[in-house]
């Protein structure tokens, strides 16, 4: 006869086989992102679009529904602009620190969103007319929100730090035009007229944003760093500001009285950090630019809810 404590062994050896089974599918399962509603003008590089369904299990899985939701690093913005379209928590606030990319949110979510729109649907684009526009010094904040999406959308790659060029070939020989969807870009900006009275923009510092709020229990924070860890290169190559204090940033996290879900590297130096502030991670299947498979690491102080979703997929 078996032994009870034998049989709670084997029992709970096999559910930590299951649970490792199933991140182990968690981390290859790559989520299309053609089913996911696109709301961004942007195509951003280490954009989150492909989060989208992550993002909705997290918010489901608190207990009470958020009154405010901080992106402490908006970037593209495709996060918050999820949670405000599909009515995830009251208040959204996105936060961004490259003035070039917080031109366009404070045109979008202000006065000027139809003239921007406008612009985009007039503007007659080829490389000629494109060099005469860029060359120039924008006299507003409006001008200055064209200017970025215009190279947003015919850099090579989204890149909008400096020493990026436009595109040379693209997508089937089109160049500089083949991510020029100017119908599609001015929708996008149209339909955010609809939330944009529950969103506040905040041109400035992520971190000293959510040490602001740390206090607010009624808070959760999506923190999405566009930093490169374990010394590598790319964030320099890809954002205007690519320097951070990563262990302020886990310290400061470690502190919010609210929720939060963080993205980041999946790179020993960052599971340290986490492990150091005793913060729970699960790898992520995702895609880069290139429609390369990589894995980024989610962090957060409880990540049962990845788990236990993944585990009653398999069960169907």
């Amino acid at each position: 006869m078996q032994n009870s404590d034998d049989g709670i062994q084997a029992l709970l050896f096999e559910d930590d086989v299951l649970m490792q089974q199933l991140a182990k599918k968690n981390t290859e399962r790559v989520v299309n992102v053609a089913s996911v509603p696109q709301r961004s003008p942007f195509r951003y590089p280490g954009g989150k679009t492909w989060l989208v369904p992550t993002l909705r299990q997290w918010l489901g899985s608190i207990d009470a529904r958020p009154r405010d939701f901080i992106e402490s690093f908006a970037g593209g913005g495709i996060i918050s602009l999820t949670v405000a379209f599909e009515d995830l928590a009251d208040h959204i606030t996105m936060v961004e620190s490259d003035e070039d990319v917080a031109a366009v949110w404070e045109t979008i979510l202000g006065r000027e969103n139809e003239w921007l729109a406008n612009r985009i649907l007039t503007y007659q684009l080829n490389a000629e007319n494109a060099r005469a526009t860029l060359s120039k010094k924008p006299e507003s904040q409006r001008e200055h929100a064209f200017h970025t999406v215009l190279r947003n959308r015919i850099n090579h790659g989204g890149i909008l730090a400096p020493g990026s060029g436009f595109i040379k070939t693209g997508e089937n020989g089109k160049g500089i035009t083949s991510r020029w969807y100017p119908e599609t870009i001015a929708r996008r900006i149209r339909d955010i007229k609809a939330v944009r009275h529950r969103i506040n923009f905040v041109c400035g510092d992520g971190l000293e944003v959510m040490n602001k709020c740390r206090n607010n229990a009624e808070a959760v924070f999506f923190i999405d760093p566009p930093y490169t860890a374990a010394g590598k290169k790319a964030g320099a190559r890809l954002y205007r500001h690519s320097r951070l204090n990563h262990e302020q940033l886990f310290c400061t996290a470690s502190e919010l009285a609210g929720d939060f879900l963080m993205t980041y590297d999946n790179a020993d130096g960052i599971h340290k950090l986490a492990e150091k502030h005793g913060f729970d991670t699960q790898p992520i299947a995702m895609k880069n630019t290139h429609h390369a498979k990589m894995t980024e690491l989610l962090i957060g102080r409880n990540l049962d809810w990845v788990r236990q979703q993944d585990r009653r997929k398999a069960e169907r």
